[in-house]
């Protein structure tokens, strides 16, 4: 634990030795001792082969080591952090010859002054910028100043706050090759929401990948059928109010839509029922959060070329999952939720190992509560799965901790990793689909 909080100081230190004599002066005359040993040139010049940069990140180290006085500094810590940052950045914007990834998410009033888009080499540095993450209230004169540099961003992410600079729908109409977007709701930012989504509307994109993650927003769906090119779309929402307007989606047709994910809430279920008669047949990967038992039905019968599908089956549904699998004959890996009323998993194995289809060979389990499997249950499985023709190994990813509390259970698993009948396992967090 010391070594992980001595590591943001060290790394701090060593940028400071790649900073210019002029910037380390700088810093003495305010306040900021630089170590005799910063002074001596580099060996190496580590700032120059930086590729992604985070300017959150560089400020935290910054306040960290500062806060713990890990650096002399004067009394002033605000104007000490400000100037720091401000020659680290003039420093990147000097030395990087061609920065691929900016990671501008802030949320703090004094980083969002610091006008490092106009720093020298800073045209340089930036022009071949390919991921992009910011927030939306960001003074547009960054985004016009970037809107002027860059134009082959194909990866964006925006923090939407209820504020959206004007120039920020300048700089995405600048952009030649965007193809993925994600927008992300801060707290209470409706109205940044219905004019970001307006605008973005508006602006001829080719975007291929579409990613919504909301809180209490309530956003004009109806906006998202231009994006006719898109082959994945996330609307991941807490609430089902947030779907009210997919009325306006259900009947667009999506040509190359092939990845559809509803991390919790979805619309309502005759809504995108009447969205799978149209995109269903073409779609190989469907993440559904929440349950429903017609929609189970629904994919059966609509979406047989899946190879990955997430979704939630009930107790009483055994019947619903073997009708999946018998629809979906291209199934490669599902993901169930198991306990506290989902699918018993011992009843859930069984089935999976006698009509799970050919090429199937993922099984991810989310448990609610502990494990219920019995060792020899989850044996019997591993059995039958070695009996299936064609045999292929399987990969065995749990979700969350709950299974791995079986000591039992685990010593299982492993023999049957050895054995060749697992082909992986692993663990993954509880947003990850």
């Amino acid at each position: 634990m010391r070594f992980r909080m001595d590591v943001p100081a060290q790394i701090l230190n060593t940028l400071i030795t790649c900073l210019p004599n002029e910037s380390k002066d700088l810093l003495n005359k305010n306040g900021i001792i630089i170590a005799t040993t910063a002074w001596k040139p580099s060996l190496f010049n580590y700032a120059s082969y930086c590729k992604f940069l985070s300017i959150r990140e560089i400020y935290l180290m910054i306040r960290y080591a500062l806060e713990t006085r890990q650096l002399i500094t004067s009394q002033f810590l605000d104007f000490d952090e400000y100037l720091l940052l401000q020659e680290m950045l003039k420093m990147f914007m000097r030395q990087i010859s061609s920065l691929k990834s900016l990671d501008y998410y802030v949320g703090i009033s004094r980083i969002i002054k610091l006008p490092f888009t106009s720093f020298p080499g800073a045209k340089d540095c930036m022009t071949n910028l390919s991921i992009l993450s910011c927030d939306s209230n960001i003074c547009s004169e960054f985004f016009y100043q970037l809107s002027q540099i860059c134009h082959n961003v194909q990866t964006l992410t925006i923090i939407i706050e209820n504020i959206v600079s004007n120039g920020l729908t300048d700089l995405i109409s600048m952009q030649r090759n965007l193809k993925h977007v994600t927008l992300i709701a801060a707290y209470g930012s409706e109205k940044g929401w219905v004019r970001l989504i307006t605008s973005l509307s508006k602006i001829p994109l080719n975007l291929t990948k579409l990613e919504i993650f909301g809180i209490d927003a309530k956003i004009p769906l109806i906006c998202l059928n231009t994006f006719i090119h898109l082959r994945q779309l996330t609307l991941s929402f807490d609430d089902t109010n947030a779907f009210i307007d997919f009325h306006n989606l259900q009947h667009v047709k999506y040509p190359q839509l092939r990845i559809l994910k509803f991390q919790y809430a979805f619309p309502k279920v005759e809504m995108l029922i009447k969205f799978l008669e149209i995109n269903g047949k073409d779609l190989t990967q469907l993440y559904v959060g929440c349950h429903d038992n017609l929609l189970n039905l629904t994919v059966a019968k609509l979406c047989p070329n899946l190879k990955k599908f997430c979704s939630r089956f009930m107790r009483n549904e055994l019947e619903t999952l073997m009708t999946v699998f018998n629809g979906c004959q291209s199934l490669e890996s599902l993901k169930l939720k198991c306990g506290a009323g989902n699918l018993k998993e011992s009843e859930m194995l069984d089935v999976v190992s006698k009509y799970s289809p050919k090429n199937f060979h993922e099984l991810k389990i989310d448990n609610d509560t502990e494990s219920e499997l019995s060792p020899v249950e989850l044996e019997s499985f591993f059995i039958n799965w070695m009996d299936r023709t064609p045999h292929q190994p399987i990969s065995f990813i749990l979700v969350g901790d709950r299974f791995i509390s079986s000591y039992r259970n685990m010593e299982v698993i492993e023999n049957y990793v050895r054995l060749g009948v697992v082909k992986k396992f692993g663990t993954e967090m509880y947003d990850e689909s």
